[in-house]
């Protein structure tokens, strides 16, 4: 009996060994949950169905933590850039998990999509419009260009 509990301690510090050593081992990043102060910032939608956006088009979104508004600067439907803005709203589905929709300023209506958030990490998240699972959008947080940012009002 004493002689198997040698042979089990030798080959679980062998195990231990083994695993400590390991050069698979990749740093894991942290998911986050999708709350209003998690997705708070601006991020640049970086690919969209698996491509890059065309050379020259753009889309950055501001989410406002506090008041759930938004403000979009974009050019990918439009001949010129434009200004969105409205509010958000991230809700939990038990299946699907947050799913993120919003609503546009000026009496616009609300998005054509409402998205599924996944993978969010600190500096990326991924939408899947919940009634296409083939149109998703990754998003990265990033800084607003100058060209962008609107000086403090006093």
């Amino acid at each position: 009996m004493k002689q198997w509990f040698k042979v089990a301690f030798m080959m679980l510090a062998v195990a231990m060994f083994a695993t400590a050593c390991s050069d698979d081992d990749e740093p894991q990043v942290e998911v986050l949950d999708v709350t209003r102060s998690n997705i708070a910032g601006v991020w640049q939608l970086a690919s969209w169905n698996d491509a890059p956006l065309e050379s020259g088009n753009y889309v950055y979104i501001k989410f406002e933590r506090s008041e759930r508004r938004y403000t979009m600067w974009q050019n990918v439907d439009s001949f010129q850039a434009r200004k969105l803005t409205g509010l958000y709203w991230i809700d939990i589905d038990e299946e699907l998990g947050a799913i993120i929709r919003g609503s546009y300023d000026h009496g616009v209506g609300e998005w054509s999509h409402r998205y599924i958030v996944s993978d969010l990490t600190a500096n990326s998240m991924v939408w899947t419009s919940k009634d296409d699972a083939s149109d998703v959008s990754v998003y990265l947080r990033c800084e607003l260009p100058e060209e962008f940012v609107e000086p403090e009002q006093e």
